[in-house]
């Protein structure tokens, strides 16, 4: 029985990552996007997320510090488990882990590969590791007016042809 329940939660985690994550307990809002694999760790049920909420891939939650096995031979009931919460609008890119105890504000942006170690303030990018603010998201939003290929509104193979004329013309 367990084989069957760990390949249906495989077959979840793969292919139907909204009802993966409500399985396994993690509390989100509205328009919840999961991305790819993302590790809830071993107390997903403490996990909080707001609304708008974009996880890309091997997004990892830990909600525990695994080393407090080393000492409790000395304290045998040693343990820090903290939930994490996550606010609005807030994206997190590829290889993020957040480490436990944080909140992650509102209209947050988290950038690819970073270590969430303490409390992310609204209205923020951060990006590294540990990570740090590097700008409001006003800045950043701004920024990406600037630069943009105008081509967010088309499908995927729209956009594809669009991404290879743009790209074969430049070189």
């Amino acid at each position: 029985m367990n084989l069957i329940k760990a390949l249906y939660l495989k077959y979840l985690q793969l292919f139907k990552p909204v009802k993966y994550a409500h399985k396994l307990g993690v509390h989100f809002g509205k328009n919840f996007k999961p991305f790819g694999t993302i590790h809830y760790g071993s107390e997903p049920w403490i996990i909080k997320m707001g609304d708008n909420v974009y996880l890309t891939n091997n997004i990892c939650f830990i909600t525990h510090d695994g080393g407090t096995l080393l000492f409790r031979n000395q304290v045998p009931d040693l343990e820090i488990t903290k939930p994490i919460t996550i606010g609005n609008n807030v994206y997190v890119g590829v290889n993020t882990t957040i480490l436990p105890g944080v909140t992650i504000g509102d209209n947050v942006v988290v950038g690819a590969c970073s270590v969430i170690t303490k409390n992310v303030p609204s209205g923020s990018v951060v990006a590294g590791n540990p990570a740090r603010v590097i700008k409001t998201t006003s800045e950043y939003f701004e920024k990406l007016q600037m630069q943009s290929l105008h081509l967010g509104h088309l499908n995927r193979t729209e956009k594809d042809k669009a991404l290879r004329k743009i790209f074969d013309e430049r070189g």
